[in-house]
């Protein structure tokens, strides 16, 4: 039986979907801690602008969100072949072992650190190597706690765009579904994450959390139209991988399924 199982096509697509958007997004949780210029990244000046009355602003991003594009890409792939129940299965398998990793994390800042190790790279410019990993990996709680709901409810939102979508266009306009139900996701998730983790826990003003958020969104935006064509691509690649008869009939059979 598991021999029959590990030789079905259409079984070993979505556990490699699935790894695949488990780990990136427990990478793009890990990496989130890190703030980048988007500018400086393509070798261009910095220039500062004003959103909702909010100055001083730039592109400084996360990290994270080098990631959370895939993240959608692979919903809305799952959701074309798999259905929405299989889309919410693996955002549920995949919070769970992100709240397991911070978890872990947590127990890892916890433990009583060796002597020698904590001064292991004076000489690299790390002279308590205690303090470096807790801010590596030591989240506030409430970003964690944003980060994780932003990106359960999102990907709800996604689910039910996407078949809103395709239940009105059918099998035409890929691009309309994928790009229209990551947009709407994305910006859910953008206010979401801040308003948790910032607006509640660091009492940010709503004029900043606004403009942060309207900042992250332009980006995110972007990134979706940019990444279409990969929508494109992967399908091509997956019909070929299955056959078209089988690729045709998980589409048929996905659509027949209702988000709940």
């Amino acid at each position: 039986m598991i021999q029959n199982i590990l030789k079905d096509r259409p079984t070993k697509l979505f556990i490699f979907f699935c790894s695949f958007f488990v780990a990136n997004a427990l990478i793009a949780e890990c990496i989130g801690g890190k703030i980048f210029s988007l500018e400086k990244l393509f070798g261009l000046p910095v220039h500062t602008f004003t959103i909702f009355g909010q100055s001083g602003l730039s592109f400084n991003l996360t990290c994270g969100v080098l990631l959370w594009p895939l993240e959608f890409v692979m919903t809305d792939i799952v959701n074309e072949y798999y259905g929405p129940k299989a889309v919410k299965r693996i955002s549920w398998i995949a919070v769970a072992l992100i709240s397991y990793a911070f978890i872990m994390f947590y127990v890892s800042l916890s433990v009583p650190p060796a002597e020698f190790w904590i001064g292991s790279n004076a000489d690299k410019g790390i002279p308590d190597m205690q303090l470096a990993f807790g801010g590596i990996f030591g989240q506030g709680m409430w970003i964690i706690i944003g980060s994780i709901t932003a990106f359960l409810v999102s990907q709800l939102i996604d689910v039910a765009v996407f078949h809103r979508i395709k239940r009105a266009t059918g099998e035409k306009h890929v691009w309309l579904r994928a790009t229209g139900s990551t947009v709407v996701s994305q910006l859910v998730d953008s206010f979401i994450v801040l308003y948790i983790a910032f607006k509640l826990g660091n009492n940010w003003s709503w004029q900043l959390v606004l403009a942060v958020c309207t900042v992250n969104y332009i980006y995110k935006f972007t990134v979706a139209i940019i990444l279409t064509p990969v929508i494109y691509f992967i399908e091509g690649r997956i019909e070929k991988y299955l056959g078209k008869e089988t690729a045709t009939r998980m589409k048929d059979a996905a659509m027949g399924k209702t988000a709940e």
